[in-house]
């Protein structure tokens, strides 16, 4: 496994609902964490990446603003998109930019502020995700796309209604816990008890998912800072090395794609390309995050990733394998479920909390045991972008 390039910083913004200040604040939290935390300032940055879906941007190149805003001109500065994975993707572009040579040090800052539209111009936003040609205009949104894998994988595998509740259940377990993320409240069995009116989680929302089944939108930010193997030994103590990234993607209608009984094909194609680089199994990952934004995701990534063979992903969730204590944890930090989803700071999120789990800085949410490799699975789209990455300890 090489080590060539490594995390030496990293931030989060807490997640909320409704930021109240602009986004150069919003991003500013991240950033202001993530130097802190590597003990740099802005002259040792030799470039930035900025990650969002820029839909949900008021402000037309972004990039430059925060860039100017965060003291990182006249270094150059770029910009990433590929929907929910951006910050992933913007990890694996500053990867690259420093294995070639180029730079040694790279801030990736992922940032949405979904609060600045309503509720219904983002629906239609994500609806446009889709082709606008042949499938958006017949009115197709997220949850009824995921919703699709769902009744596929229930007709084949017998995954249950308390299948999924399990998966929120396990992340309002984490969430709890999680002073960063939107949702803190213990969620029970009976949150999800059909025909009570006070079961908020048990409204329908396109079958078989339901409220509970669904992340919600969020504003925040977040950083990842990256150097070249020289200066991440000179000024971190405790270095998270990159082993291996793989990324794939798909085609975005869904009549192009020929069995939703799988899940989704990117996430078996990026896993497969960042294991063979990190020279690695699945069976040696000590613990995981993946892209949660519906309960049926989580299932369909444990086999994506290779923890579960194809049909039995939901038999973790009923032995409670991938609980803190389990043989995989995964998102003990709440995932998307509980955290929220502001779609370019999710990926960031993720990797954060992997790097703070191999540094043994997790807290209340770290896993027991000392944990040397760590997973990041992060999905654009519905299985549109999928990138994995595997970072392991100094």
């Amino acid at each position: 496994m090489k080590k060539d390039v490594a995390v030496i910083g990293v931030g989060q913004s807490s997640f909320v609902r409704g930021y109240e200040g602009s986004i150069r604040e919003l991003a500013f939290e991240a950033f202001r964490e993530a130097m802190q935390d590597a003990g740099i300032t802005q002259k040792d940055v030799d470039a930035s990446v900025f990650c969002s879906a820029p839909e949900y941007d008021k402000q037309r190149s972004p990039a430059g603003v925060l860039a100017e805003y965060l003291g990182l001109i006249p270094q150059p500065t770029f910009y990433v998109e590929s929907v929910c994975s951006s910050s992933s993707t913007g990890v694996k572009v500053g990867y690259s930019m420093i294995k070639s040579g180029l730079h040694d040090v790279v801030v990736v800052l992922g940032f949405q502020k979904m609060s600045e539209i309503t509720s219904a111009e983002s629906q239609e936003r994500m609806g446009r995700g889709a082709d606008i040609q042949w499938e958006a205009p017949f009115g197709t949104m997220m949850p009824a796309y995921y919703a699709l894998y769902a009744q596929a994988y229930m007709a084949k595998h017998g995954l249950t209604h308390d299948d999924l509740m399990g998966v929120r259940l396990k992340s309002s377990t984490y969430g709890v816990i999680n002073e960063r993320a939107v949702y803190r409240k213990a969620v029970k069995p009976g949150d999800f008890k059909q025909g009570d009116p006070e079961a908020k989680l048990a409204g329908p929302v396109a079958w078989p998912l339901r409220v509970g089944d669904c992340c919600a939108n969020a504003d925040g930010s977040s950083c990842i800072i990256l150097a070249d193997a020289k200066k991440a030994k000179s000024l971190s103590k405790k270095p998270v090395w990159i082993l291996g990234i793989g990324a794939a993607s798909e085609a975005v209608n869904m009549a192009a794609r020929p069995d939703f009984t799988k899940g989704l094909s990117v996430g078996y194609g990026a896993a497969a390309e960042a294991y063979r680089m990190a020279g690695i199994t699945s069976k040696d990952i000590k613990v995981a995050e993946v892209h949660d934004c519906f309960t049926i995701a989580e299932i369909m990534a444990y086999e994506g990733l290779g923890f579960a063979p194809a049909g039995e992903g939901k038999q973790l969730i009923r032995e409670k394998a991938t609980y803190k204590d389990g043989k995989m944890p995964v998102n003990v930090d709440g995932g998307l479920l509980s955290k929220g989803h502001p779609i370019g700071a999710t990926g960031g999120s993720q990797i954060r909390t992997i790097v703070l789990q191999l540094r043994g800085e997790a807290g209340p949410m770290q896993v027991p045991g000392g944990p040397d490799i760590g997973l990041v699975h992060n999905i654009g789209g519905v299985g549109l972008y999928g990138n994995v990455t595997i970072f392991g300890r100094g």
